[in-house]
């Protein structure tokens, strides 16, 4: 146990602070850069902030699920989604920083928080631990298809981006309803979006 927190601790850190590397290509790296007038910049970078921060936020709720997790399975399913999500933290960095955006100043409180909610999920137990990711993965796919309509047609870049995260996403929730997920209560999943709505809300500005 004392070993599984000093490797979260050194990935809470490594996520935060440092600059995560893909193993994956970044989605839309050989298309050209659209030309955005200050106001679209400024919006897509927001969006992208948030993009970030939520997946600060996912690296946090699968590490905490993975050291909570009993099943090795399970564990290594887990671990795989959140290298997955390592691709998607240095791509949205990236975009980010090429549109002159800024990374949340909260971050550090959100992987926290997260870190925690995921560590107290796994410890529910294998199928309600699931059945959170299946949850959490709707509620993403649903925020990416929200953004997907708010950036620019012409930023074909950003939109490559988010559209590969997408998919990413699906096969997420698909992964764990496949491992037996049990679906969660609807007070559980109404929380859930509150909080969600807070984090993007917040993220946006901070």
């Amino acid at each position: 146990m004392m070993d599984d927190l000093i490797v979260s601790f050194d990935q809470g850190l490594r996520t935060v602070f440092a600059q995560a590397v893909s193993a994956r290509s970044t989605p839309g790296a050989e298309l050209p850069e659209a030309v955005l007038c200050d106001e679209e910049r400024r919006r897509v970078a927001a969006l992208m902030r948030v993009n970030h921060c939520g997946e600060v936020c996912a690296q946090a709720l699968y590490h905490g699920q993975a050291i909570a997790a009993g099943n090795t399975g399970i564990r290594e399913d887990l671990e795989r989604a959140g290298r997955e999500e390592t691709d998607h933290l240095a791509w949205t960095a990236q975009r980010l920083a090429d549109l002159g955006g800024r990374q949340s100043l909260l971050n550090p409180v959100w992987y926290a928080g997260s870190f925690a909610i995921g560590w107290l999920a796994g410890k529910l137990g294998e199928r309600w631990s699931l059945g959170f990711v299946v949850e959490t993965e709707r509620q993403v796919e649903a925020h990416l298809e929200g953004h997907l309509d708010r950036i620019p047609e012409g930023d074909r870049k950003s939109r490559a981006i988010v559209e590969q995260m997408k998919e990413d996403e699906i096969r997420h929730g698909a992964m764990a309803l496949g491992l037996g997920a049990q679906e969660l209560p609807p007070p559980v999943r109404g929380l859930m979006r509150l909080a969600a709505k807070v984090m993007t809300m917040t993220a946006h500005r901070i």
